[in-house]
């Protein structure tokens, strides 16, 4: 199959990705393999291929925002058939055993295999999974509408979830990326007024043309605080204003996998009046299920640009330097583009 395999970590800018002929996968008991149609790029690809995550073996193909169909069911499966289609997302395994699987945080299993990291991705033709780690995709979405659901809108309902916003209140969110985007409008399905802070002109127009409120450049320029945020930009420095323009118990949910350290804070200035700073690690298969239940109903429109699979490096190029508006989709089947 072909494939776009890293070698070593490296900066995206000297194109690490190749382009590979690689030996098919075979699925095993319990496991089902896919072909994949289409595979979201993602800011975690990022900091798996410049090495901003611990590096772990390599060669290794990453990609974790996998739309496809089953072609092989293993031994011992029985939940898709041939020819079903469906989706798989960052977590790839976990335990089922420990304290944390046991009480419903499985994102935390110390045993966790993550799907592009771990375990070889989406950037792919095809690819592997446990079969009770794979999502139904409702039918209400094209491929290239479902890629993003499966991270950029699994992480981002979660961080949504961990900020406790609730439906009426006030929203800010710092980065306008793939996944702010999406929860931008699960916030205003829940009629809930959003701002949102970020650098990039063409991001703050998206943001206002989705229904933002507000978009500007700096927090302290936002109308209100807010009752809840999110932070999706993977800068530390953005931790303090964010904090600061919080009204009293506000909760700030910090939703990258990697972030830059984070600097000191002011007890009265921005933690005072029992504020709340939250991270997000991962998430559990019951946040895909719910995400997805909650974006076909509203439906949810993922804005996408879309690359051929052997323009991966371009296409992550593009994501690091803010130059996607939504999010960046690899078609590793041409008519992928039309399916719904």
């Amino acid at each position: 199959m072909n494939a776009m395999v890293l070698k070593s970590c490296a900066p995206i800018e000297t194109a690490p990705l190749e382009r590979r002929e690689v030996p098919d996968p075979v699925a095993g008991p319990g496991e089902i393999r896919v072909r994949v149609h289409t595979c979201g790029t993602c800011r975690t690809d990022l900091h798996v291929i410049e090495g901003e995550l611990p590096p772990l073996d390599r060669p290794i193909i990453p990609g974790h925002q996998i739309v496809g169909t089953v072609d092989q069911p293993g031994p011992g499966t029985s939940r898709f058939r041939v020819g079903d289609r469906v989706g798989i997302a960052w977590l790839h395994h976990a335990c089922g055993q420990c304290s944390f699987c046991r009480s419903d945080r499985e994102n935390l299993c110390e045993s966790s295999v993550f799907t592009g990291y771990h375990a070889p991705g989406g950037y792919a033709e095809l690819v592997v999974v446990p079969e009770d780690f794979a999502y139904p995709i409702p039918s209400v979405f094209s491929d290239l509408e479902a890629a993003p659901l499966l991270c950029a809108g699994i992480i981002g309902y979660r961080s949504l979830r961990r900020s406790e916003c609730r439906p009426g209140q006030t929203l800010a969110l710092y980065g306008f990326g793939s996944s702010a985007h999406i929860v931008i409008q699960i916030a205003l399905h829940w009629g809930c007024t959003v701002y949102v802070c970020t650098r990039n002109a063409g991001h703050r127009e998206l943001a206002l043309r989705l229904g933002a409120a507000w978009a500007g450049s700096r927090a302290e320029q936002m109308p209100t605080p807010a009752d809840s945020a999110i932070l999706f930009a993977p800068a530390g420095d953005l931790v303090p204003p964010a904090l600061k323009q919080l009204k009293k118990g506000g909760t700030l949910a910090l939703a990258g996998i990697y972030m830059t350290d984070v600097p000191s804070l002011g007890y009265e200035e921005h933690l005072f009046y029992e504020k709340n700073l939250r991270s997000v690690t991962a998430n559990t298969r019951q946040d895909g299920l719910d995400l997805l239940e909650v974006a076909a109903r509203i439906p949810i429109r993922p804005r996408t640009e879309v690359f051929p699979l052997a323009k991966a490096n371009e296409a992550l190029l593009r994501l690091k330097q803010d130059r996607l508006r939504g999010s960046g989709v690899l078609t590793i089947l041409p008519e992928a583009r039309q399916n719904r």
